[in-house]
């Protein structure tokens, strides 16, 4: 196996190959949120282009799997240099306000992506147009991931928002599909399986939004009396753009109440043989005799995979969610 870790500085015109003086590289993605990273760590005597802005490229065994720019430098009293680069996606960490009307996602992610001067690359097309989109002062990842929530919600289809060695790209979960089986028969250090309603779990959504006519603020609550009965009250409360009406308002309570209110159950997987095209968006199958729900195998999306390489040898971390909405996602195989 053979790494090429390639930094490019624009100001002094220079590319150096930093594989073969660092001895780790990590790469990690999230499916909802956050850039890809990668980062790695030299000692100061062997930097020696790097500054901030500087582009970075890493390959495994000619394959690409990384591009994008360094972001953070740290070094410690022992002159070790930790480089942290993120993708294309750090960049939508900014705010902006858009009106979209009669666009896709797709369309939108092209609109923000050049109005950010951003790569794209495959843009599927999910089937669903909003009739209006609208955003006032909102990060422009937060305004991308409220799109794929609600065109989920529309369609019953899961797609994944990522950056693909500099290109922004969108496409159906099911077309990221691997063979892989994670679990029994594969080789792992160490799972963890955890059900829980503390992490991520609300059953009451209050939309609040201010009425420009009355001054007053308008409340939209939005609850589940089954859950709340068994579980208690929990409630997410969110500010809406006061350009939105009544059914955009309720639509959008309606899908965060279908997608917050369940138990969150999640798989960790630590030490994996590493596989290059698994990323965060990526299904794999899982089996776990251990487990209930993955004792048979279950194709799921991944949500986090963090890989590690180092000399002659690459392992990966992953993190799966087992939502009962989700968990029969591409079937039972």
């Amino acid at each position: 196996m053979s790494y090429k870790l390639l930094v490019l500085n624009t100001e002094t015109n220079t590319l150096f190959d930093y594989a073969p003086v660092t001895e780790s590289v990590t790469y990690t993605t999230n499916r909802n949120g956050s850039a890809g990273t990668l980062t790695f760590t030299l000692l100061k005597n062997q930097s020696l282009n790097l500054t901030e802005g500087a582009r970075v490229q890493f390959y495994v065994d000619g394959k690409e799997i990384f591009q994008g720019f360094v972001f953070v430098i740290e070094q410690n009293r022992w002159e070790e240099i930790s480089v942290t680069a993120y993708d294309q996606l750090r960049y939508l960490k900014c705010n902006a306000s858009y009106s979209f009307i009669n666009k896709t996602l797709g369309e939108i992610i092209q609109q923000i992506a050049t109005d950010m001067e951003l790569n794209t690359g495959v843009l599927e097309n999910t089937g669903h147009s909003f009739d209006k989109l609208t955003k006032e002062n909102t990060s422009c990842l937060d305004i991308i991931e409220y799109g794929l929530m609600l065109t989920q919600y529309k369609t019953g289809k899961t797609f994944v928002f990522y950056d693909d060695f500099g290109k922004l790209c969108l496409r159906e979960a099911q077309n990221m599909k691997s063979d892989i089986l994670i679990g029994d028969g594969s080789v792992i250090t160490d799972y963890t399986y955890k059900s829980d309603i503390d992490t991520d779990t609300y059953n009451q959504v209050k939309l609040v939004k201010s009425n420009k006519e009355t001054g007053q603020i308008d409340n939209y609550i939005f609850r589940d009396q089954t859950t709340i009965k068994k579980w208690g009250l929990l409630q997410n409360f969110v500010k809406v753009d006061e350009n939105l009406n009544d059914a955009q308002i309720s639509e959008q309570g309606n899908i965060m109440m279908a997608y917050y209110d369940r138990v969150l159950k999640t798989i960790t997987i630590n030490g994996v043989g590493g596989a290059t095209d698994l990323k965060a968006g990526a299904m794999a199958y899982f089996k776990l005799k251990d487990v209930p729900e993955l004792k048979n195998r279950y194709l799921l999306i991944l949500d986090k995979v963090k890989h590690t390489f180092s000399v002659g040898e690459h392992t990966m971390n992953l993190e799966a969610r087992i939502v009962d909405k989700e968990v029969y996602l591409g079937g039972i195989n």
